[in-house]
């Protein structure tokens, strides 16, 4: 009885072990993407007194600018959340738009949050070709015995008048 006790404890206390590393694995995950927002900073900026100069100063330089418009900056946070292997969902973002006048002055100091992430589920439908549908069969044998055979095929540019 004895000797059976001490066979199992290993089996018992490696079960436990690895039962305890899989549900480890199920753990909350907390990531920070982009700029780090202090809010001290970004209510230090002030439209008509700051230049770019004084907020690449303050902020330091931006995420990312304007396509079209250099004098339009974006510093963009983004805290997400997801559950161990899951893709993960925007938990907290942040998109501040600085955007200055032709004197290099803000102008503007805009906001915005999650109502900026847009969902996009893609179709799982398929897009219809045109032609015939072949099996896999027809496709790897089908031009067996069809290569050289004249009069099988239609006309073409090089060939009008198949025979």
């Amino acid at each position: 009885m004895i000797s059976r006790r001490r066979r199992a404890a290993p089996l018992i206390v490696g079960v436990v072990l690895a039962g305890a590393l899989a549900l480890g694995a199920c753990t909350r995950v907390r990531d920070h993407q982009g700029f780090i927002l202090e809010e001290t900073l970004v209510s230090a900026i002030q439209p008509g007194t700051d230049t770019k100069d004084s907020v690449m100063n303050t902020l330091g330089r931006p995420n990312f600018t304007g396509s079209f418009d250099q004098n339009d900056w974006y510093y963009v946070s983004r805290d997400t959340r997801n559950m161990a292997y899951n893709h993960p969902h925007p938990d907290r973002q942040t998109i501040l738009h600085i955007r200055f006048d032709a004197g290099g002055n803000v102008a503007s100091v805009d906001r915005r949050g999650l109502e900026q992430v847009a969902s996009i589920r893609p179709s799982g439908d398929k897009t219809p070709t045109l032609g015939s549908r072949r099996s896999l069969f027809d496709e790897l044998f089908g031009n067996i015995g069809a290569v050289g055979s004249a009069g099988r095929g239609a006309p073409t540019t090089d060939n009008p008048n198949p025979k």
